[in-house]
């Protein structure tokens, strides 16, 4: 449930839902990136799930589909085009398989003059080949040889050419049989089209079924990525019930419906770099289509995409860029700009008297670590401090979120801001994490005290007055000070404060502060705690909220159209 911050926007500007402008999505077509860099496919596999056969052809620049021709296979694989091994349970691959196996080479004898794909599927089908579209131009391809000779000795006419890098096959799946190919050199990527047959088509890939066509960019010589083209609204359907429960509250599935379009909308993390406009995990928004068996979208979270159809988040009427939304926030969202540095006038945190009237599981947690494995974490992702004495959160913000973490070591000091000071303690190594923004450090040496102005005394520092200073304790609670005097509790002991009273910082540590060289960080919420909790809207909904009001309290000053 937990997505992260996007910075890189780049928006093409068209007249979108409601008329306004500055929508990054395209006639209201979505481009997600299903498999691509380190997952991209040598081979990729479709099959129909409702409707039969497919068209073959393009996307344009308006992200239309231009059919080129067709198949009435039902199950079919795109293939980096090449010298292709196909072992005896039918899964192609780029190397020699152990056990027996099939190849294609990656010469052919090609035949031209042909005026459309008709002709050349006429043609390939009396000369046993494919029609193929290379270059802008129907070809047909016969023959798959080991070299240009076998090509040329072949005796078939044409002239012997072959497959390049930016090549893509299509075959009958767990077949050698070739339906088409197509290369233009990487200008234009092949599309996919399933024929529904007067239904909506749905189509199954790596277990899930999808709405929409397919897209397969390869750039030379690597192997493909894979592109769920689709209209926005079935995009919208297939992130709701798995970035929140399908079936929670109608209106707290509204509200993330709303989310989910905003964001598409208002980003495009990486067309610029990869072609389409968002992926498929939790670095975007999780999307897996159609689902699979009982993990697919319901009623009721179909549902909530219908009723908010075309709906978007504005502030100062411009389509909110950020509309960022984390599971759970403990207590408090925060401000965008103390997690990740950026004025955002609209993520604004605020105290959230909401969440607790819900069941929110994992909703606390506590992680110990020792001396040695923070010093180890630091030095892995190049902070060294030497052997770590100390650690502690050396400033909250003024709805006590934690905002500054700080390390002292045998080497020296460091401290970390922001979204840092929980993804700081990330490591895979020792499978230990900091899950949110909301957590205190038991075992570290400072105390903190909080200004209604935001200024924190941790350790050092000067109250000018009492009047509206705040305390912080160890699980996030705020109390007001009042009266001419307080004590403040830091773990050297009970420290008085009053007004016109520097606070000394305690005396350098020369190890940790507790008996046994630990750290345990108890904290509760899951994830930035920017912009919505989803569990809150969970609650709000059960409350009787509708989808408007819940988005209103999360995201300041909006207007929902």
């Amino acid at each position: 449930m937990k997505k992260v911050m996007l910075a890189a926007v780049f928006v093409v500007t068209f007249l979108a839902l409601g008329g306004r402008p500055a929508s990054a999505v395209e006639n209201n077509v979505v481009k997600v990136g299903l498999r691509y860099e380190s997952s991209a496919m040598f081979s990729a596999n479709l099959e129909n799930a409702v409707g039969e056969g497919y068209e073959f052809g393009y996307y344009g620049e308006d992200r239309r589909f231009n059919a080129l021709g067709r198949t009435d296979e039902t199950a079919i694989s795109m293939t980096a085009a090449g010298t292709i091994y196909m072992d005896g349970s039918g899964v192609y691959s780029s190397t020699v398989p152990a056990g027996g196996y099939r190849s294609m080479g990656s010469w052919h004898v090609q035949l031209e003059g042909y005026g459309s794909y008709e002709e050349a599927a006429s043609a390939a089908a009396s000369a046993g080949g494919w029609p193929a579209w290379i270059d802008y131009a129907f070809v047909v391809r016969v023959g798959c040889y080991g070299s240009r000779g076998e090509a040329e000795d072949a005796g078939l006419g044409g002239r012997a050419v072959q497959s390049s890098s930016t090549g893509v096959l299509v075959t009958r799946t767990r077949t050698t049989d070739i339906l088409f190919e197509f290369d233009c050199g990487g200008d234009l990527a092949l599309g996919v089209l399933p024929d529904g047959w007067g239904r909506e088509a749905s189509t199954w890939f790596r277990g899930y079924k999808y709405a929409g066509g397919f897209e397969y960019p390869r750039s030379a010589g690597g192997n493909l990525k894979v592109v769920n083209v689709l209209d926005l609204e079935d995009y919208v359907k297939g992130v709701v019930p798995y970035e929140m429960g399908g079936g929670w509250p109608l209106a707290a599935l509204e509200a993330q419906a709303v989310c989910a379009r905003t964001f598409v909308c208002g980003h495009a993390k990486h067309l610029k770099s990869q072609g389409f406009d968002v992926c498929a995990t939790q670095d975007c928004q999780v999307y897996c289509g159609r689902g699979s068996g009982t993990n697919a979208p319901t009623d009721t979270s179909d549902l909530a995409v219908d009723n908010t159809a075309g709906l978007c988040i504005y502030y100062q009427d411009e389509l909110v860029q950020d509309a960022v939304y984390h599971a759970s926030d403990g207590g408090a969202t925060e401000d965008g700009a103390n997690v990740w540095g950026t004025e955002t006038g609209y993520l604004k945190g605020k105290l959230d008297p909401y969440e607790a009237q819900t069941s929110v599981p994992n909703n606390s947690y506590s992680v110990t670590y020792t001396a040695a494995e923070l010093s180890w974490i630091l030095d892995q992702k190049g902070y060294s401090v030497g052997t770590v004495r100390d650690a502690y959160v050396s400033e909250y913000t003024p709805v006590g979120n934690v905002s500054k973490v700080t390390f002292v070591g045998s080497a020296g000091t460091k401290t970390f801001s922001g979204e840092a000071c929980r993804t700081i303690f990330y490591s895979s190594t020792y499978k230990k994490s900091v899950t949110s923004m909301r957590f205190d450090i038991n075992g570290g040496g400072r105390g903190t005290v909080m200004t209604s102005s935001g200024i924190s005394l941790t350790g050092g520092g000067t109250l000018a007055s009492l009047d509206g200073a705040e305390v912080i304790s160890g699980d996030g609670e705020r109390t007001v000070l009042q009266g001419t005097a307080a004590a403040a509790a830091t773990a050297s002991g009970v420290t008085a404060v009053t007004g016109n009273v520097t606070a000394s910082a305690p005396p350098a540590s020369s190890g940790p502060k507790n008996n046994n060289g630990t750290f345990t960080v108890t904290g509760t919420g899951n994830g930035h705690n920017v912009g919505m909790s989803q569990y809150g809207a969970k609650a709000m909904a059960e409350l009787g909220y509708e989808f408007r009001s819940i988005l209103e309290f999360y995201y300041t000053g909006i207007t929902i159209e």
